[in-house]
């Protein structure tokens, strides 16, 4: 079909396809290597060869057994912590402690593998969506003069050999090598990034480098036809090298990074917690290993051995009321975290800002030239007999008959020469109704080929390719138009007269944005989220594709201009770039690299082709749309398996930023969630902590027995799974939810010190109440301490559960937190009133402890919120 090329073409070092295997041969001599033919493959050879080779499927990774999943799980830090902890409290004999710790590992990572099954389930679902079939030809029979049948079938058939036809719209099967085309061009954007068709032709024999003959996998045919051998299947495809190459071990995540920092915070806490707790007992009070149960029981009072739970159900949740409600696919738990940490979101221009078609811009188009344009796109799709017009064509026709809806009717259209990739010109031959004797010729293509035949003189031939130069600059793609009276006569026409034409003006082009990417770049930025532009288009293109969005592009890089960039210099500039252009996928991923580099920000990338799987693997998180290439789906973190609502009559899928807006919120809901629950109960812990060991160096007796910090704990967890399930306040949306450790400590040392203080006056509190002693007296106290534990618990939860650090208002309405916190209040003021009381050591209290305990409870609630109020203003 007429696809003539434009001034923004391919950069001469993006990434090209691979050359042919053996670029010495002419055609006939790689179909005799391949035992093949023009009219293709018997139905006998191609079954042994479908045998011998296997199916036509892209490598791609097997969903994990249950027990594998399960196993993974188990390399979670926190996870490994508590499993530690389990088996060395079932060493102390505490079964108890070490029963309920192992119960809580075996529900995290059941919890965890479901949800990562679930996910391997959905994308098992889109790879059936985006099963195809392919057009070959076959011979029923061993006879060679057999004439080959043309028939449909699944692309996973197709074996080294096969002769396949291609059309417009059509996926490419295999690796081929061209046989036959006309006005052949592939968009090939997974491999190049760029939005431009590529001219594809036969090459009998070509040069090294060479690969205008050859068209891979993943790519789709824009415009024309062709018939082509399959040179590779499977596992030798394109596909199968570029999936190895990316199968390198990634980087650690945000998320990664932020757990196995508090984790290491949290180890070595716990690793120092029980000698310090045998040496205080020996030298102070003279005891041995009898406090050993008691140290351990300190130890895993500090450690959050919810964590693990509240962090995949949060995360589980998250994923799954996004899938349901967004069509966004969540394959690695952790990501949901890492994509609401992102603070820079970097993302191809095609299919994402712009649509992977142009508009005429009529500011910058001669009318004139806009008019016999759309003549020549008409008239040769007619008369080429051409299956569809290509995107520039079908752009031109539709702004021509908007201004002009006769002008079709006023031609009479008389031969056709389609375009071609050699002369990049077509040319309609018409007739005007009454203009006897002559015809005109209309005559669209390159700027650069259309100047070529026109009757210019040198000067005005330059001032045209500067005026060309000038407006490609300013980001538009140009076609140039030109005519020619000729006289009508009966020789048919040719490319030989091309020649002495006139000149007529450019129609000019800019990528169609998508509709809602305006809107969806200004919520990401009110949302703290950078976005940044890495495409393997012309740097105005991409630069103009931002500024009709509203935003400033500022000073546009092109790859080349990085080549000589050590890696700090550009990490440097990376942070201060918005748009790098003419990208090859090793420039994607070292920009990517480059800025993550020192660990403070969170990259996202956004990508779906074979050219972008470098800078996927090379992101905290990679995204993906449902109809990326295979490989490009398989190595993602997130899919945005939804089809894109746009102004069209039907729904495709897209690379939408409004479904990264969604997702964002998503993981940022679940990761303030998680944080508030981390800050809170290491905080209490602390307080706890340093209370105990306080206590146990004061009292004549243990401050708690196992048995109770067993049971506080159970009540402390119940209440604390609340945490997955609260709604965060609004601000808790607007920023990176991160979880970084210098924080937590800063934090849970502060309040955990408080809290202790809370602790030590509720000791006060008892002294008063009671008259400590043997007997009677330790019961009393053992049950003061625990009913003050969990109604400060109780406060803790209330008063630093919103926001990112507890700021925001309230909801009205009730949440399950609050819920929880009326029932830890209920049972820490119940229990030692109930029979159970007296198996765990404890007795019921007078009431004058209660109104002491009220007193104190309201000076903590004041203190927490000063503190509170002061760290926010630090913050």
């Amino acid at each position: 079909m007429t696809a003539p090329e434009v001034t923004d073409t391919a950069p001469a070092h993006a990434a090209a396809p691979a050359p042919s295997p053996s670029p010495g041969r002419t055609t006939l001599q790689h179909l005799r290597s391949l035992g093949s033919g023009p009219r293709g493959l018997t139905e006998a050879e191609a079954e042994r060869r479908l045998a011998r080779h296997g199916e036509n499927v892209p490598p791609g990774t097997r969903p994990l057994s249950w027990p594998r999943l399960a196993a993974r799980s188990l390399r979670d830090p926190f996870t490994a912590v508590l499993l530690c902890l389990g088996l060395v409290s079932a060493t102390v004999a505490a079964w108890g402690t070490a029963c309920v710790i192992l119960v809580l590992v075996a529900v995290s990572c059941g919890l965890r593998s479901a949800g990562e099954r679930r996910a391997d389930s959905a994308m098992a679902g889109l790879r059936d969506l985006v099963a195809t079939t392919a057009t070959v030809l076959r011979r029923p029979g061993d006879d060679a003069s057999g004439p080959p049948g043309e028939r449909e079938i699944p692309v996973g058939q197709l074996v080294p050999g096969d002769v396949v036809r291609l059309g417009p719209g059509d996926l490419v099967p295999a690796d081929v090598r061209l046989l036959r085309a006309q006005g052949l061009t592939v968009q090939q954007a997974a491999f190049t990034g760029e939005s431009v068709p590529v001219g594809k032709h036969p090459v009998d024999l070509p040069a090294d480098g060479e690969s205008a003959h050859l068209c891979f996998q993943g790519g789709s045919v824009a415009s024309g036809s062709a018939s082509a051998v399959v040179l590779a299947t499977g596992a030798d495809t394109r596909f199968a090298a570029d999936r190895r190459t990316a199968g390198a071990r990634r980087a650690a995540s945000a998320f990664d990074r932020s757990v196995h920092g508090i984790s290491w915070t949290l180890i070595r806490f716990m690793l120092l917690t029980p000698p310090l707790v045998l040496m205080a007992g020996a030298a102070l009070r003279g005891r041995g290993l009898e406090t050993l149960p008691f140290a351990v029981a300190v130890a895993v009072g500090l450690t959050p051995e919810m964590l693990p739970v509240i962090v995949t159900t949060a995360l589980a949740r998250g994923s799954a009321l996004l899938a349901r409600t967004h069509g966004v696919i969540v394959k690695r738990l952790p990501a949901l975290h890492d994509i609401g940490a992102v603070d820079i979101l970097c993302v191809d221009k095609t299919g994402t800002l712009t649509q992977d078609r142009p508009d005429v811009d009529p500011d910058r188009t001669d009318p004139e030239a806009l008019h016999w344009a759309a003549v020549s796109a008409w008239w040769t799709l007619q008369l080429a007999e051409l299956p569809a017009p290509d995107a520039l064509d079908e752009a031109v026709i539709d702004e021509a008959l908007t201004a002009d809806p006769d002008l079709i009717d006023a031609y009479d259209g008389v031969t056709a020469l389609p375009f071609d990739p050699v002369r990049r010109l077509a040319t309609a031959v018409v007739r005007r109704p009454g203009a006897l004797g002559t015809v005109t010729l209309a005559v669209k293509g390159s700027v650069e080929n259309v100047l070529e035949r026109c009757a210019l003189d040198d000067a005005e031939r330059a001032r045209l390719l500067a005026r060309a130069a000038e407006l490609s600059g300013d980001g538009l793609r140009l076609l140039a138009v030109a005519t020619a009276e000729r006289p009508a006569r009966h020789r048919p026409y040719s490319t030989a007269d091309e020649r002495g034409l006139t000149f007529t003006g450019f129609v000019a082009f800019t990528d169609a944005l998508v509709p809602t990417a305006a809107q969806a770049l200004r919520d990401l930025g009110e949302r703290g989220v950078t976005v940044k532009v890495i495409t393997g288009d012309h740097p105005g293109t991409a630069a103009r594709a931002l500024r009709d969005l509203g935003l400033d592009p500022g000073d546009v890089r092109t790859a080349d201009s990085l080549d000589a960039l050590t890696d700090a210099e550009l990490a440097r500039l990376a942070h201060r770039t918005t748009v790098f252009a003419r990208c090859a996928p090793a420039h994607k991923a070292r920009i990517v690299t480059a800025l993550r580099a020192g660990g403070e920000t969170t990259v996202g990338f956004l990508g779906d082709g074979v050219n972008d799987l470098p800078a996927l693997r090379a992101a905290d998180v990679g995204i993906c749309p449902r109809d990326a290439v295979p490989v490009a789906r398989d190595t993602a973190d997130i899919v945005l398996a939804e089809a894109r609502r746009g102004d069209g009559p039907a729904d495709r899928p897209g690379k939408d930023l409004t479904a990264i807006g969604h997702a964002i919120s998503a993981g940022r809901h679940s990761s303030g969630n998680i944080a508030t629950y981390l800050r809170v109960t290491l905080s209490s812990n602390l307080g706890n902590v340093i209370a105990m060991l306080s206590a146990g160096l004061l009292l004549p007796f243990l401050p708690m027995l196992p048995a109770q910090v067993l049971a506080q704990n159970l009540c402390f967890d119940a209440a604390q799974l609340s945490f997955a399930f609260d709604r965060p306040a609004a601000a808790a949306l607007r920023r990176p939810s991160t979880l970084r450790p210098r924080d937590f400590l800063r934090f849970i040392t502060g309040f955990g010190v408080l809290n202790a203080a809370a602790d030590l006056a509720t000791f006060g509190a008892l002294a008063l109440a009671l008259h400590t002693r043997a007997g009677p007296g330790e019961a009393a106290f053992h049950a003061g301490w625990f009913t003050e534990n969990l109604l400060t618990q109780g406060l803790v939860m209330l008063l630093l559960r919103t926001g990112r650090d507890g700021s925001g208002p309230l909801p009205r309405t009730p949440s399950p937190v609050r819920w929880a916190v009326a029932a830890l209040a209920v049972v820490g003021i119940a229990l030692p009133l109930t029979p159970v009381a007296g198996p765990l050591g404890m007795t019921p209290l007078p009431l004058f402890y209660y109104a002491l305990l009220a007193a104190v409870l309201a000076l903590y609630a004041l203190a927490l919120t000063a503190v509170k109020r002061r760290y926010l203003r630090q913050d």
